[in-house]
């Protein structure tokens, strides 16, 4: 098939997510066919910097050859089997790993397949560990608004972007809400006040750390995660760190908690932990958690939850040569000159006329637009949106939330693809929004 009936076949029977399909092909769709290093390749055999690696998974590029090889010799001895009442040798492997390089004191992982299993998985244990130590009223939750942690009901429940959110209002359970942090102070003292107030009645707290990636990437002050972990402790909350966004090199280090030297109670994993590849999920828990949950059977304390695809062979052979590959090519160092060719090139993206403001913690990156960079566009408007489609022009891909443009690049992104996706945004901004600096 050509692209152009690829495209009346996708129409006619592909739901997309999170996107409006009354004009799914007024908006330009690629069909991608292959891909090679950081580009995608579509059917039309145009190449596309993928600058927002596929929805912030891919770290290495694509087709990267260790990884080919790792899944193709899975392939060869098992694609799947449960981890209902057996192991499996990968599985096991990778837990091991993941415990090694995750902040100090998280030493179980139950798997899942997303970001939002993660997410659920971990208010779940939060909930129970607090019922079977004998706190059965601490069953409540607190999150940041603009939070996102996923499009399940339990993880859209402490998720707070209205957007996204607010019509499935009636299916949620209530949770505490903590503005969104801008000043130390007085956010820290915010959050204490919560939990002065309620502490006692709370579970957890779930926060993604650094940076609130769905919400426009913003990002939080330096020493806030550490001070509400702080709180945490003191009032009895666990601290449920949600890095399927941050985690796995996107700012700088492997995990963003190592940044304040936090150690969560639980964290939950995704995106990138696979590289890309396939779909992988983890939630990682602390000794003290995981053995609430122990006792003879006739007391039921099970963590009675689970996926068909825990744990799945072909996945975990994925993240084992994934995290591999950090280490072989010192993945986190090797990022730092494309890392600095952006940030120099964003300080003059910062002065265009119609950015309000860029924010960047290592490679995640959020531009808001403003009309006069304080007034926002209305949604509808879709300037984001059409400032994405200007950059195909350098053929470069990227993807807004709303007002603002993302851009979310492989680890492995050279100086020069770098500097395309500066010159991309320099001149797709003004030519949206009429006027040059």
């Amino acid at each position: 098939m050509n692209t152009a009936e690829y495209l009346q076949l996708d129409a006619r029977h592909v739901w997309h997510p999170f996107t409006q399909m009354q004009g799914w092909l007024d908006d330009e769709p690629l069909v991608i066919a292959s891909a090679e290093g950081n580009w995608l390749i579509d059917t039309d055999g145009r190449r596309w910097l993928d600058a927002i690696s596929s929805l912030w998974v891919t770290v290495h590029g694509h087709r990267k050859k260790e990884l080919d090889d790792a899944v193709r010799a899975q392939l060869d001895k098992v694609a799947h089997c449960t981890l209902l009442g057996q192991a499996s040798a990968p599985s096991i492997e990778l837990a091991a790993k993941l415990v090694a390089i995750a902040p100090k004191g998280l030493t179980r992982v139950f798997y899942s397949d997303s970001g939002s299993t993660s997410v659920e998985i971990a208010v779940k244990m939060a909930y129970q560990y607090w019922q079977l130590t004998g706190r059965p009223q601490k069953r409540r939750f607190a999150a940041l608004q603009e939070a996102y942690h996923g499009d399940t009901i339990g993880s859209v429940s402490v998720g707070g972007v209205d957007l996204f959110h607010e019509r499935f209002r009636d299916l949620l359970f209530p949770v505490e809400r903590v503005s969104t942090p801008t000043s130390l102070e007085a956010s820290l003292a915010e959050v204490e006040a919560l939990f002065k107030k309620k502490g006692k009645q709370l579970a957890g707290f779930v926060v993604e750390p650094l940076v609130q990636g769905a919400a426009g990437m913003l990002l939080q002050p330096e020493g806030w995660l550490s001070g509400v972990a702080a709180l945490c402790r003191k009032y009895e909350v666990l601290l449920i760190c949600d890095e399927v966004a941050t985690g796995f090199g996107r700012t700088g280090t492997m995990f963003a908690c190592e940044q304040e030297a936090v150690s969560p109670d639980l964290l939950c994993v995704a995106k990138g932990l696979t590289g890309g590849y396939l779909p992988l999920a983890a939630t990682l828990a602390s000794e003290r958690v995981y053995e609430a949950f122990l006792g003879p059977y006739a007391e039921a304390k099970t963590f009675f939850h689970g996926h068909t695809y825990t744990g799945n062979p072909l996945a975990c052979a994925a993240a084992l040569e994934n995290l591999a590959i950090f280490e072989r090519e010192n993945t986190l160092e090797r990022m730092i000159p494309a890392e600095g060719a952006l940030a120099d090139g964003l300080e003059q993206v910062a002065k265009l006329p119609h950015v309000k403001e860029v924010r960047r913690r290592g490679l995640m990156i959020g531009i808001e637009l403003a009309k006069d960079r304080v007034t926002p566009w209305p949604y509808e408007a879709r300037v984001g949106f059409k400032a994405c489609l200007a950059a195909r022009a350098h053929q470069v891909l990227l993807r807004p939330l709303g007002n603002v443009i993302v851009v979310m690049p492989p680890l492995s992104l050279t100086v020069a693809e770098a500097q395309r996706i500066v010159a991309a945004l320099l001149d797709a901004i003004p030519r949206v929004t009429g006027v040059r600096g």
